[in-house]
C-alpha cells in the first residue's frame, strides 16, 4: 500500500515545491523590475525635452526624443577633462594599492621582521576604524602638505585598503614552501620571489582585486568634493554638480552628466563580470 501512496506524494511534493519556485521567481522578478526602475526612468529622462520633464504627469517613453542633453554635457562642460582627471586618479590608485597591497601581503606572509606580528594586527584593526571618520585628518594632511586642488592629494588618502593586504597574504600562505626553497637556492632575491613567483601564481586574485579598485576609484565623491574646489582638477563624478544653469535646474542635463559619468563604470563591470563578483567574494569572505 506504501508503494502505490509514494508516487502520489512524490507528485504532490513536486507540485508544491514547483509553486513556490514560481512564487519565488515572480518575487525576484518584482524586486528586479523595482530596483531597475529608477535607472530606466533617469535614462528616458535624458532623451526628453526640459519642457517635457518638468511637465505634470508620467511619462514611460519620450514623446518628442532628443539628445539635447547629451550635446550640452558632452560641448557645452568640462566633461572630457573631468574623464581624464578620473583616469588619472583612478590608475594611479590602483596600480598603487595593488603594489603596496602585494608588498604588504608578502612580508607578514613569507618574511620574519620585527614587529610583524603587530603589523598584522594594526592592519586587522583598522577595520574597527571608517574610513570616513579619518576625513578631517586627511584634509588637514594635506592642506599642510599643499597638495589639495592636486592629483597627489585626491590620491594618497584612497591608498588605504587593509582588505587587499588581507586577501594577497591569505592567497601567499596558500603558496608551497617547496617554490619558495627552490627559488631561493638558486639565488633568488626576495622582490624577484614577489614578482616572479608569487604575483604570477596570483594573476587571478589581482585582475579582480584591480577591477574593484578601479571601479571604487573612479566613483569615489566625498574625498575628491572635500580635496578639490577648482572645476579643472574636478573628478567626473564631482564634475557633474557643476551642471547648472543660469535659469534653473536642468534635469535632463544632470542626469546625462550622470549617465556619462557611470558609463565607464559600467562597461567595465559588463565586460569584466565574472572577474568583479570573484574580488566581492574575496572581500566578503575575508570580512566575514
Amino acid at each position: 500500500m506504501s508503494d502505490v501512496a509514494s508516487p502520489g506524494f512524490s507528485l504532490a511534493r513536486l507540485q508544491r515545491i514547483n509553486k513556490i519556485g514560481a512564487a519565488i521567481t515572480i518575487l525576484t522578478l518584482l524586486a528586479a523590475i523595482f530596483w531597475a526602475f529608477p535607472i530606466y526612468w533617469a535614462l528616458v529622462t535624458t532623451f526628453k525635452p526640459e519642457q517635457d520633464v518638468v511637465r505634470p504627469g508620467i511619462e514611460f517613453w519620450p514623446k518628442r526624443p532628443t539628445v539635447e542633453a547629451y550635446t550640452h554635457v558632452l560641448f557645452q562642460t568640462k566633461l572630457g577633462l573631468w574623464y581624464l582627471n578620473s583616469l588619472v586618479t583612478s590608475l594611479a590608485v590602483t596600480l598603487l594599492v595593488l603594489l603596496m597591497s602585494a608588498a604588504a601581503g608578502y612580508a607578514i606572509s613569507q618574511m620574519n621582521f620585527p614587529g610583524r606580528r603587530a603589523l598584522w594586527w594594526v592592519i586587522l584593526a583598522s577595520f574597527m576604524v571608517p574610513i570616513p571618520a579619518l576625513i578631517v585628518n586627511h584634509f588637514i594632511l594635506m592642506a599642510q602638505f599643499n597638495l589639495l586642488n592636486t592629483w597627489a592629494g585626491v590620491i594618497l588618502p584612497q591608498l588605504i585598503a587593509p582588505v587587499t593586504v588581507m586577501i594577497y597574504k591569505q592567497f601567499f600562505d596558500s603558496v608551497p614552501k617547496d617554490f619558495r626553497e627552490a627559488a631561493i637556492m638558486d639565488g633568488a632575491t626576495q622582490w624577484q620571489l614577489l614578482f616572479r613567483l608569487y604575483l604570477p601564481m596570483n594573476w587571478g586574485i589581482t585582475t579582480a582585486l584591480g577591477i574593484i579598485t578601479f571601479i571604487g576609484a573612479w566613483n569615489a565623491f566625498l574625498w575628491p568634493f572635500l580635496a578639490v574646489t577648482t572645476e579643472d582638477k574636478m573628478n567626473v563624478t564631482v564634475g557633474i554638480t557643476q551642471v547648472t544653469d543660469a535659469f534653473g535646474v536642468k534635469y535632463a542635463r544632470q542626469l546625462a552628466s550622470a549617465v556619462m559619468a557611470g558609463l565607464p563604470v559600467a562597461a567595465v563591470y559588463l565586460i569584466f563580470q565574472r572577474r568583479v563578483t570573484q574580488a566581492i567574494m574575496l572581500t566578503a569572505g575575508i570580512k566575514g
